[in-house]
């Protein structure tokens, strides 16, 4: 009889455990780890120490097609000086 009453304990725990890790996977993979993706930020490369900077952030010197991004406010006036 003890032994019937450990069994059943045994399949019990095991049935659950099986349920538990079912449920994991199945929950995990629906998951996404990322989100949402940030959104792109357009680069620019400073011509005079070769750091890309965001546009949004970048000094500028020229106009038109000619128009330069700079990182800082040396290397717009180095370029100037070029």
């Amino acid at each position: 009889m003890v032994r019937l009453i450990i069994w059943a304990v045994l399949i019990i725990l095991l049935v659950r455990a099986l349920m538990r890790l079912t449920r994991g996977i199945l929950q995990g993979a629906g998951y996404s780890r990322g989100g949402q993706t940030p959104p792109s930020v357009a680069l620019v490369k400073d011509p005079v120490c070769g750091v890309f900077v965001p546009r949004t952030k970048a000094l500028t010197a020229g106009s038109g097609d000619e128009l330069k991004f700079f990182c800082s406010e040396k290397c717009r006036q180095e370029w100037k000086r070029r």
